[in-house]
C-alpha cells in the first residue's frame, strides 16, 4: 500500500479500548493499523485468487473465509 492508509486511528483506539484499555497510545493506534491493514491485504489478494480460480471476478465471503485458514 503506498503509504495511504484506510483505517481510521479512531476504529483502532476503539478496539483496544473494546479489549479492555483504559488508555492508548498514539504509535500503539499507528501500530495496530498497520498489522491489520497488511493482514487484510494479504487475506483479500488470497481471497481473490480462490474467486478467479472460481471462475469469479467478484470476491465473496465464503472467499474471504477460505483466505483465513
Amino acid at each position: 500500500m503506498a503509504n495511504k492508509r484506510i483505517i481510521p486511528l479512531a476504529a483502532m483506539e476503539r478496539l483496544i479500548k473494546k479489549a479492555g484499555a483504559e488508555r492508548v497510545s498514539e504509535d500503539a493506534k499507528a501500530s495496530l493499523r498497520d498489522i491489520l491493514e497488511e493482514f487484510g491485504e494479504e487475506v483479500s489478494e488470497a481471497a481473490i485468487k480462490f474467486a478467479v480460480h472460481a471462475g469469479r471476478k467478484t470476491v465473496k465471503a465464503d472467499d474471504i473465509k477460505l483466505a483465513t485458514r
